[in-house]
């Protein structure tokens, strides 16, 4: 077993460790994966312009989100099931988080409870909600988050439908499987023994902790697949903004903008924050990757809301090269996800370590002391 020394490498154990279907749903992108291959191959486009000789003895990374300390400009993104990566996976990767000193955002459909999660770290975490129909049952999550303690909610306004994914398909991940395709699932699973035994048996119970009493069998894709199907709100406008307001006083992120006029709107219903995001390629296959839209995005609205950029993020060169084109700070998803498959809280320890390392090698090359410096005349 290699010694992971990046996100490819811990993407290498995780395909190792995790059943096919799981890897293949945390990895696997819409349609033909165009979106979401683009996301990471347009970071390597963008070439930075070295500078020496000068005094970066004082470099740091540090900054602030949202009002918030952070040791980098890097919050992780919130990824649906984490909890079936490693035991109560959640909790893992919010303790690395808190040790990193960066957020960690708990999406609206965890296997650990946002009161569990709460309960396991000092820090103001960050909760992602859906937009759903029931706006009763949307209440309730945000009184919960709130009592629990969360600083931001990030509002993912990026999935009125849920996107086409072929692997999931392939793989049975939304039902539907033949006998013969049972067999090989069944088989599959016990190709992993260690997986089997460290998640799915020691890491009951393995539901939805937000959602248990809509969504009671976290082990059923179909029952999550027809609470979708249900819930996630097609008609949704830019007026529904106010009601969030309404019902949640902390900072609000809207997640989910890929064009100049989105970003306007979501400053006029007062955003303190957006998400450039595609949602990993995993929704509209085609759509352009995040970096390559980032920059009509912060040129329309810079200054007048925080911006942040999520997808592709492999590296904290990556997080430079997107500070560059004008963010704020970044999101990573998939990085983190690997890493907790591949060695629980402490890869993912690792993992911002060597981000944070990153990051103020990258900036001490460019000639900088802050990430307030950077500006795209670093880029060539």
């Amino acid at each position: 077993m290699i010694t992971p020394a990046n996100t490819t490498d811990n993407r290498k154990i995780a395909k190792a460790r995790l059943p096919r279907m799981m890897f293949d749903y945390f990895d696997g992108g819409a349609f033909s994966e165009q979106t979401l291959r683009e996301n990471t191959e347009d970071f390597q486009r963008l070439h930075f312009r070295q500078r020496v000789m000068r005094d970066v003895s004082s470099g740091s990374a540090a900054t602030r989100i949202l009002g918030q300390d952070a040791a980098m400009p890097l919050a992780l993104a919130p990824v649906g099931l984490a909890g079936m990566l490693a035991r109560r996976g959640e909790v893992q990767a919010a303790r690395a988080a808190q040790k990193g000193g960066v957020p960690f955002c708990l999406s609206t459909v965890s296997i650990c409870s946002l009161e569990e999660v709460a309960a396991a770290t000092d820090s103001a975490n960050w909760f992602q909600l859906y937009v759903l129909k029931d706006r009763g049952y949307s209440e309730a999550i945000l009184n919960r988050a709130h009592n629990a303690g969360y600083s931001t909610l990030v509002f993912t306004v990026d999935l009125p439908k849920l996107g086409m994914r072929y692997r999931d398909v392939r793989n049975g991940m939304n039902g539907g499987l033949s006998p013969w395709g049972k067999i090989q699932k069944l088989s599959d699973l016990l190709s992993h023994p260690l997986w089997l035994w460290d998640v799915a048996i020691q890491g009951k119970p393995l539901t939805f902790g937000n959602l248990s009493d809509a969504v009671p069998s976290g082990r059923n894709p179909d029952d999550f697949k027809a609470w979708v199907d249900q819930q996630f709100d097609a008609s949704v406008t830019w007026n529904d903004l106010d009601w969030v307001r309404q019902h949640w006083p902390g900072k609000l992120v809207i997640k989910g903008i890929m064009d100049p006029d989105d970003a306007r709107s979501a400053v006029d219903v007062g955003a303190d924050g957006i998400v450039v995001s595609n949602h990993g390629g995993r929704q509209l296959d085609g759509a352009p990757s995040t970096i390559s839209a980032l920059p009509a995005i912060a040129e329309a609205v810079s200054g007048k809301t925080e911006i942040l950029l999520d997808g592709g993020i492999q590296s904290g060169q990556d997080v430079i090269r997107a500070l560059c084109l004008g963010a704020n700070a970044c999101l990573a998803g998939r990085a983190w996800a690997y890493a907790l498959a591949a060695g629980g809280d402490a890869a993912v320890c690792r993992m911002l370590e060597n981000f944070r390392y990153e990051v103020e090698l990258t900036l001490a090359l460019l000639g900088k002391n802050s990430i307030e410096q950077l500006s795209p005349d670093d880029l060539v």
